[in-house]
């Protein structure tokens, strides 16, 4: 058809090609004439002209066939654009027929599956249900089991600070009543009332040092030394180095009669506390020693 429509297309131009020639050639004749001749010659020659330069016949078949073309041409026009619509229904139809393809094979691949789990022992929903209820609980079972650790742990933790509270909080009371009869000690004038103190402040802790010493200086005062050396010795047990024990040890040993050993508890508190030296000739504990030439060596280096 293209090939046709071609041909003729080529054959109309050149057909009015040719006669458009012939009719140039048949104006340019004259006009030549007219330039080279006068006008009576160019007038002859229109006189002689006997018919017309081109056929009515020729020019009415280039009429039909430019017609000819252009309702070829439309309905070539026509042929292509249904050709085109025919395309764009065929994609559509394939496009519909994929998405119908694709669902029917989903539908398959899920019954497959199905069938594959039945086959598998998962039979029923309610073997389904089951299983998940038996996993379920196994998870959560281990979640409690988890939680139920950790909450032990935490109430371990907190049952020992509570401890630790409780233990501070009793320890500061302790300390409360002890600083209470201390200073209850140093209101007393009676040596039996701070004795008796003493002791409930040695019921608190057995080991105080501080405690014993005072005790021992107030023992000293009823006339008691063998008591307060006790007393004394028994402080040195525990701190060996305690000043003020060595102090009352030496005290009780002069109230003893033991000069040399009052003399070496002396030497041993000044040792340790030089301060003590200054009270050697103050104590009316220790005038049975001011006449021995250590107790004078004592006081000279004073």
């Amino acid at each position: 058809m293209w090939h046709r429509l071609l041909f003729m297309h080529v054959f109309c131009t050149c057909l009015l090609v040719v006669l458009c020639g012939a009719g140039a050639q048949a104006r340019e004749v004259p006009a030549t004439n007219a330039l080279s001749a006068s006008d009576e010659a160019y007038g002859d020659v229109v006189e002689d002209l006997e018919e017309p330069l081109y056929s009515p016949f020729i020019e009415r078949y280039v009429l039909d066939e430019l017609k000819t073309l252009r309702t070829d041409m439309a309905s070539q026009k026509h042929e292509i654009m249904q050709q085109i619509l025919d395309r764009e229904h065929n994609s559509v139809d394939r496009a519909v027929a994929y998405s119908t393809d694709t669902v029917t094979y989903f539908f398959y691949l899920i019954a497959g599956v199905s069938s594959i789990l039945v086959i598998m022992g998962w039979s029923s929903m309610r073997d389904v249900q089951k299983r998940i209820q038996v996993a379920a609980e196994g998870r959560v079972t281990k979640l409690i089991d988890v939680y139920e650790t950790r909450l032990e742990k935490l109430e371990r933790v907190v049952k020992q600070k509570t401890q630790h509270i409780q233990a501070n909080r009793e320890e500061i009371e302790r300390t409360q009543d002890i600083q209470a009869l201390w200073l209850r000690a140093g209101q007393e004038n009676s040596p039996a009332q701070k004795i008796a103190i003493y002791d409930e402040i040695l019921k608190y802790n057995t080991q105080d040092v501080e405690a014993l010493t005072y005790k021992a200086h107030s023992v000293l005062h009823l006339d008691e030394p063998q008591w307060a050396a006790n007393l004394c010795t028994q402080a040195l047990k525990i701190d060996a180095e305690n000043s003020q024990a060595h102090y009352q040890l030496a005290r009780a040993y002069s109230a003893m009669g033991l000069p040399d050993e009052a003399i070496q508890s002396l030497q041993q508190a000044i040792h340790f506390t030089e301060s003590y030296r200054s009270e050697l000739s103050h104590d009316e504990a220790l005038k049975p020693l001011e006449h021995l030439p250590d107790f004078q060596k004592l006081l000279s280096n004073a």
